[in-house]
């Protein structure tokens, strides 16, 4: 029933039309049928107490002396003694000797159906075999018999099947051009809602969740009175108060990348002045007690630290503020290769082995803590983008995935290309990430350990810029994360070295 239904306001409307008009037209249709019937039947009863039993009556003697005068053709009489039809006859002009009766036998069921209507003289409704439908009404006769009278239902059966026609074709004619109308109606009394509804898809179009948001568009007939006009003018006001908070929101924004740009820039100075004074006293001081040497030492690592930061802030500003990026081919797969020998010399120099010069294959890389794997294509995998920023964006996941995996984890980094793609992921066997986390991983300042991440320097700052770096490329991160597999993904798209 469901799938009947149309799937449209305008479709259900006029189906809702075109139903109530069926509905109405039938029942005017039964009902003047029904009235038409009655009206009929009652004058053909008149007509039957009007011509009385004389018919009936004179079947007493044989047919052909019958009393035919004054009745209708197709008037039925019979005579019944002592419960026992004796004759029955029609009238109707047709019989070979020129009278105008013609002998009717009626059946056991017929007789007997005959004899058990009341002798009050009041009309009923019998079916005859071989006669069909009549008006009957017996009355008691002088000799002790019964008489029938009857006139036959065929006239008003075939004039109300001409009604029914009639009406059939009538109404059949109205629903169509009512259907049409109604449609026709319908869709030019929803087009202020049509453009209500073009309005509002319209607006889900729009990008709304970063960047400058240009949202002019407004709903027309917002001036009606009516319901569409109520709901334009609601919609319009909605509109008018997410422009504004888009604005608002747009202005914090662009005041935080200031904010952002200029505390970086300004805390450059004096952190590189405090590092600086902190080196220069570290190597000329000469006997320093061990704990003002500790200190300085910490003095120098916080600010080293603090400048990682503050040049990860800088660069997530230059890429909120969308300034355009490097345009040169890039060897994905070097950046790879790079990467991992530079994770698995930070593997060696974490285990005191001094020995940094080991090879890495394509088959794999077994290093003291971790096991480095590589799955990459036989041929260099290129794309167009700035090749400091991809770098970075690399390094940043294989660092995350050495960083937070334990000692003994299979680290897998592999590049596929498909259908114009290019995706590199890092895949380890590691514990993987908490559920809450892994879905806001990418968020800034997110840190899986907070306490470890700070003792290991980490700023939570990475992997949004690496989701950062992704986008300004026109491509995305993802994660899929369980425990004993996690996997992060880079997608950018393939872009001939040519363009």
């Amino acid at each position: 029933m469901t799938r009947l239904r149309p799937r449209t306001l305008r479709g259900q409307l006029t189906l809702g039309l075109v139903v109530l008009l069926a509905a109405i037209f039938a029942g005017v249709g039964f009902g003047t049928t029904a009235l038409l019937r009655g009206f009929l039947v009652s004058r053909l009863d008149q007509q039957l107490s009007a011509a009385g039993p004389r018919y009936a009556q004179s079947l007493e003697h044989e047919l052909t002396q019958a009393d035919t005068r004054g009745q209708a053709q197709g008037t039925f009489g019979a005579r019944a003694l002592n419960s026992v039809v004796t004759q029955a006859g029609v009238v109707d002009g047709t019989s070979a000797t020129g009278d105008n009766t013609r002998k009717v036998t009626l059946s056991g069921t017929g007789s007997r159906a005959l004899l058990a209507l009341p002798t009050d003289g009041s009309p009923h409704t019998l079916r005859l075999a071989g006669l069909g439908k009549y008006r009957l009404r017996a009355v008691p006769g002088m000799d002790g018999d019964v008489l029938f009278t009857g006139l036959s239902l065929s006239p008003v059966e075939a004039t109300l099947r001409e009604l029914e026609l009639a009406e059939f074709a009538l109404f059949g004619g109205a629903v169509v051009v009512a259907a049409i109308g109604g449609a026709a109606w319908v869709r030019l009394a929803l087009r202020p809602l049509e453009r209500v509804t073009r309005t509002a898809e319209r607006v889900s179009t729009l990008s709304l969740a970063s960047g400058e948001v240009a949202l002019d568009v407004r709903v027309p007939d917002a001036d009606r009175n009516d319901e569409v006009g109520r709901v334009g003018a609601s919609l319009n006001r909605m509109l008018g108060h997410v422009e504004d908070a888009l604005a608002r929101r747009q202005s914090v924004e662009r005041r935080l990348r200031d904010f952002a740009a200029d505390a970086g820039h300004e805390l450059r100075t004096p952190l590189a002045a405090v590092r600086g004074h902190a080196e220069l006293v570290l190597r000329r001081g000469g006997e320093l007690p061990d704990d003002a040497r500790h200190g300085l030492t910490r003095i120098e690592a916080e600010a080293r630290r603090m400048g990682t930061i503050v040049d990860d802030l800088l660069l997530l500003a230059r890429l909120d503020a969308g300034r355009p990026l490097e345009s040169k081919e890039v060897d994905l797969t070097l950046l790879v290769l790079d990467a991992v020998d530079d994770a698995q010399a930070a593997d060696h120099a974490a285990d005191g082995d001094s020995d940094r010069d080991s090879s890495i294959t394509a088959a794999s890389v077994t290093p003291t803590r971790h096991e480095w794997r590589l799955d990459l294509p036989t041929d260099p995998v290129t794309v167009i983008g700035d090749p400091h920023r991809l770098a970075q964006a690399v390094a940043n996941f294989v660092t995350n995935a050495r960083v937070h995996t334990p000692a003994g984890t299979r680290v897998t980094v592999g590049i596929t290309v498909h259908a114009g793609r290019v995706r590199l992921a890092v895949e380890d066997t590691g514990p993987g990430l908490a559920p809450d986390l892994a879905d806001r991983v990418f968020d800034r300042f997110t840190r899986g350990d907070p306490a470890r991440s700070r003792a290991s320097g980490s700023t939570g700052l990475g992997l949004a810029i690496t989701r950062a770096v992704a986008e300004a490329h026109g491509g995305r991160v993802g994660v899929l994360s369980e425990p004993g597999r996690t996997v992060f993904e880079l997608v950018l798209p393939v872009e001939s070295p040519a363009k």
